[in-house]
């Protein structure tokens, strides 16, 4: 039941970002095909499964990222924390490729960790997508992610709002 509802938000979520998204770029008549905000901030929160557990929890991510100028790349650093038993913790490099304006691909190389254990580091890596909606300097939209660690591999979907600066 959970599953359905948390299904159901993203995807009237999306369906809501997606028309008013159109109908902003219609009314302005706005070109963005090359701008992107040198710095960006953003944070997403999405529900996580854990194939090996079986389980599934919550999570949210910080990051910062400068776009390069000029060019379709960027680089940066992120957080992820997943509220579960365990503590989740993954820091890393953001790694970040723009194929097409308004599609980010995220390769993040890092580490990860549970709760306060700063000292049992392991490596991990984690691939995101995220498609924006932009609203001036402000984005939203869905992201998928996919994340490898030792201990385990996740998927999540959800809701990503990133500032643009």
């Amino acid at each position: 039941m959970i599953k359905k509802t948390i299904f159901s938000v993203i995807l009237l979520a999306f369906t809501i970002v997606s028309n008013a998204q159109e109908s902003l770029s219609e009314h302005n008549g706005h070109n963005h095909e090359n701008e992107h905000p040198k710095n960006e901030l953003g944070i997403s929160l999405s529900p996580v499964y854990f194939f090996k557990e079986k389980d599934l929890s919550i999570a949210t991510h910080f990051h910062y990222v400068y776009n390069i100028p000029k060019t379709k790349l960027g680089v940066g650093i992120g957080y992820e924390r997943i509220f579960d038993e365990h503590k989740h913790n993954f820091l890393g490099l953001e790694l970040n490729y723009r194929p097409i304006h308004n599609l980010t691909l995220n390769l993040s190389p890092g580490v990860a960790f549970e709760g306060d254990h700063l000292d049992e580091k392991e490596f991990a890596m984690h691939f995101e997508s995220v498609y924006e909606f932009e609203f001036g300097s402000i984005h939203i939209g869905p992201l998928l992610e996919l994340a490898y660690h030792p201990e385990d591999f996740h998927i999540s979907l959800g809701i990503h709002l990133g500032l643009g600066f």
